[in-house]
């Protein structure tokens, strides 16, 4: 690439073209004009100089400035580290404002422009290198997107059509004559009512992880017994855990008070769905422990079990909405796969983070930190 200035490329030109006319007429001109050869030289070589200079300044890298502005004014994605690392090999000129943003000029203003870069074509060279990567990572990203739209949508279908079917066809029976058979006219209408309770589930936990996810619920924040809403939630589920002979234990045997900053019905909700999972594929018979820890102004709240664990491929994508492990199990169980990406995005709401760590056949251990009060 050529890194001369236009003024430069000018008079080099001019020079050219002014030495090709002085050997013509030398060597072919009339005497006459022979003697005034170096004269008609310099005007030819000033003609020349004004001709290419203007017209290459004007028509010629007036039209690229202007791309290069336009450039510039369209890439709207840049980053204040990216405008710094592209500053470091640019001219003085290039380097970016305050805001992380680059100066533009008016196309107008060819002396602005001019002194604006030595090498235009280098320049525009490298903005369209630039933006054609970004264009290229923000296809791919929309691609993603896509994909995930798509798998997310027939999620949500597939979920809801189960209980949607199960009430039509328990409704179809009743309305065929089982309405009058009292043996099973109320069971239907009990199996019905459960369809309608998972539908209303999955549609408050959609609500509640698009709310999160959008930045639209407002937390409140306060200041509670994390023993004590520990408790509560495992006498809650206490059936459950002796219907499968699990028993729950924690490291805290005195009993003590552990106070935290945090939306106590959120954090309700992330020690339900942890709890809930470690029963579910805990094994019979099996044990579930709470431990928490001490770590300077955290509370670290690990949930232990020694069920049928989680195998390693499956951990990258375990808190994305509606995976599932084990799909068939899963749903037998009546989850509605989101609990988990809940618990992920309540966490990151109070700016904290859920951690798993699982062995297949050993266990699987969950943990994160909420703020010490």
């Amino acid at each position: 690439m050529n890194k001369f200035s236009p003024l430069v490329q000018s008079l080099a030109e001019s020079i050219l073209i002014s030495g090709i006319f002085f050997l013509i007429v030398y060597f072919f001109g009339p005497e006459l004009v022979i003697r005034s050869l170096l004269f008609l030289s310099g005007i030819v070589f000033s003609i020349a100089f004004v001709i290419v200079y203007f017209s290459g300044r004007i028509l010629i890298y007036r039209r690229l400035r202007e791309l290069y502005v336009n450039i510039n004014k369209y890439r709207k994605t840049d980053t204040v580290s990216q405008a710094k690392e592209r500053a470091d090999s640019a001219p003085q000129r290039l380097a970016p404002t305050s805001t992380g943003s680059w100066p533009l000029f008016e196309p107008g203003n060819v002396e602005e422009e001019m002194e604006f870069s030595q090498d235009v074509i280098g320049d525009i060279n490298r903005e369209v290198k630039v933006w054609a990567e970004e264009r290229k990572e923000e296809v791919d990203r929309l691609k993603k997107l896509e994909t995930y739209r798509k798998e997310y949508l027939g999620n949500v279908s597939h979920e809801l059509k189960t209980p949607i079917f199960n009430i039509q066809g328990y409704v179809l029976t009743l309305l065929d004559g089982g309405l009058e058979d009292k043996t099973i006219n109320r069971d239907y209408l009990q199996r019905a009512e459960n369809s309608v309770e998972r539908m209303i589930g999955i549609v408050d936990d959609l609500e509640a992880i698009t709310q999160l996810e959008s930045g639209q619920l407002e937390l409140d924040i306060e200041k509670f017994d994390l023993n004590a809403l520990t408790k509560e939630i495992l006498k809650a589920e206490e059936m459950m855990a002796t219907a499968k002979g699990i028993i729950f234990s924690q490291n805290n045997p005195e009993d003590k008070p552990i106070f935290v900053f945090a939306d106590k019905f959120r954090i309700k909700q992330v020690l339900t769905n942890l709890l809930v999972n470690s029963i579910i594929y805990g094994k019979e018979y099996g044990e579930t422990k709470l431990k928490f820890s001490d770590i300077g102004d955290q509370i670290r709240v690990e949930i232990s079990d020694n069920g049928m664990g989680i195998n390693e491929k499956h951990l990258p994508r375990l808190f994305e909405r509606f995976y599932r492990v084990d799909k068939h199990r899963s749903r037998e169980q009546g989850g509605t796969g989101l609990g988990l990406a809940i618990v992920k995005h309540i966490l990151e709401a109070h700016h904290q983070t859920i951690s798993v760590m699982s062995t297949e056949g050993v266990g699987s251990v969950f943990s994160f930190t909420l703020k010490k009060s």
